[in-house]
């Protein structure tokens, strides 16, 4: 059954629909296709998990429409959210047909950002249960922020790790960083080493040893103090769905840049597979058709593109750059529609959507000193802010962001955040990760540092909130026909 693409007001206020209707359902519904046994996250109909939420065998109902299939491709497109697939349908007519034949829409978790929505997929969990609960998150007993696409000093890290920036999951969209200029991995040598958000003190060397993180500081490259970052597979602690495929025998395979290999965003998310490297869409196409076929029993196949979302954060939607990204999506499904093995489906879906934001709906935290006061951390990013205060500042911030950002934004206390059930259930371990006080923009507006984190300012075209426009990501579902 198709869904009607185009909605009511994509500025409308859209929840997370954590049972049944967003990412986390994706791959617990792929593996029950692909018959792999239920597994923590999946118990029997009607008993809620650990998770917070009933979960399911099948919680999208796909055994049905794909029975027979034992090969499955998992796409995702960073940044092609359900509402631009109308704007890019003169650009992508084979996305706009399998949209309107086989699509859906669902829901990404809340923030809709990229770390945040690969975890989600990757565990099939809801953000409070696997922590990854927003774009940066100040590690407590710290003033250091963990930048979720960078994760430079984890502990799993070798002398060879790529820590992140260019060579994150994520492609460019690594605000306060280096923009790549192209599609191909950039070097990361001269990466910016994380910071103290406010001010220029250097981060603190206490680590709370829950957050997976310890020991004694040491001197980076650039001669600031280091703390190691909390190991991924320890700030991250649920067994993820690619692991659970892996147990049950299935020939599970990621097919991304060759640098993404490895990374503490793609060990929080992924932890299992066989790493296959491809840059551009001609490989990506070619990789994960290749894996589809390399095995003879039950397949996963996961690809990830990321140029759609850099080009709208770069450039903007719709732009001639934004328009020519999409074209080349639009090739890539056709390679991988053509191409599929009788007994093969590929699922299609994205992380979030981009809202462009004009240039006068920005609030400086580096140019307007009443954001700062009493905060002494600030983490997520510019539509979601956590702000982490100081003791006894939670009602005088939380005042002050009201006045400052006006009826656009809800400025709620973390208790409030989490009553409301926009991460799902939180456990205790995981709620020091977000803000004393969180600030959404939930009209086209945005919180930027214009000083400390230049390029996140400069942006055309953002996500993280939750309107329709950001929350809301496509299910394509395409199988080879068997006539």
């Amino acid at each position: 059954m198709t869904v009607p693409l185009g909605a009511a007001d994509p500025l409308e206020v859209v929840r997370p629909h954590y049972v049944g209707g967003s990412l986390a359902d994706v791959l617990p519904s792929v593996l029950a296709v692909l018959g792999a046994p239920a597994g923590p996250g999946s118990p029997p109909r009607g008993r809620a998990s650990a998770f917070g939420v009933p979960r399911f065998a099948d919680p999208l109902g796909l055994t049905g429409p794909l029975a027979g299939v034992r090969r499955i491709a998992v796409l995702l497109l960073d940044g092609l959210g359900w509402y631009q697939i109308p704007v890019a349908a003169p650009y992508a007519p084979t996305l706009a047909d399998l949209a309107h034949r086989f699509g859906r829409p669902l829901t990404s978790g809340f923030p809709s950002t990229t770390p945040t929505s690969l975890v989600t997929l990757g565990t099939g969990a809801t953000p409070g249960a696997h922590g990854v609960l927003g774009f940066r998150l100040n590690i407590p007993g710290t003033d250091r922020v963990l930048t979720h696409i960078d994760w430079p000093r984890s502990p799993v890290a070798g002398p060879g790790f790529p820590g992140g920036g260019p060579a994150s999951p994520v492609g460019g969209d690594r605000p306060g960083g280096t923009w790549p200029t192209t599609g191909t991995a950039e070097t990361t040598g001269t990466e910016e080493q994380p910071r103290s958000s406010v001010g220029e003190q250097p981060a603190r060397s206490s680590v709370d040893p829950a957050a997976g993180g310890g020991g004694e500081p040491g001197r980076g490259r650039d001669g600031w103090p280091t703390v190691e970052d909390p190991d991924p597979r320890r700030w991250q602690p649920l067994p993820t769905q690619f692991e659970r495929a892996e147990a049950a025998g299935v020939a599970v395979s990621l097919v991304s840049r060759p640098e993404l290999a490895g990374t503490g965003l793609s060990l929080a998310a992924y932890r299992a597979g066989t790493h296959r490297g491809a840059v551009g869409v001609d490989a990506l196409a070619d990789e994960m058709l290749a894996a589809l076929r390399a095995g003879t029993g039950p397949t996963l196949v996961y690809g990830y593109h990321p140029d759609v979302d850099r080009y709208g954060h770069q450039n903007g939607v719709d732009t001639a750059e934004w328009r020519a990204a999409v074209a080349e999506v639009d090739r890539l499904l056709a390679r991988l529609v053509d191409g599929l093995p009788p007994d093969a489906a590929l699922l299609v879906t994205a992380d979030h959507g981009q809202l462009d934001i004009p240039a006068e709906a920005r609030f400086d935290l580096d140019t307007d000193p009443r954001l700062r006061a009493g905060v002494r951390v600030v983490a997520g990013e510019a539509r979601v802010r956590y702000l982490h205060t100081e003791p006894g500042a939670v009602d005088d911030v939380v005042a002050t962001w009201t006045e400052v950002l006006g009826a656009g934004a809800w400025v709620v206390t973390r208790d409030e955040a989490v009553a409301a059930g926009w991460f799902g259930s939180v456990p205790e371990a995981h709620l020091a990760r977000i803000g004393d006080v969180v600030a959404v923009c939930v009209a086209p507006a945005v919180v930027v540092a214009s000083t400390e984190n230049p390029i996140e300012a400069r942006l055309v075209a953002y996500h993280g909130s939750c309107t329709a426009t950001e929350m809301t990501v496509p299910l394509l579902v395409v199988r080879r026909s068997r006539g």
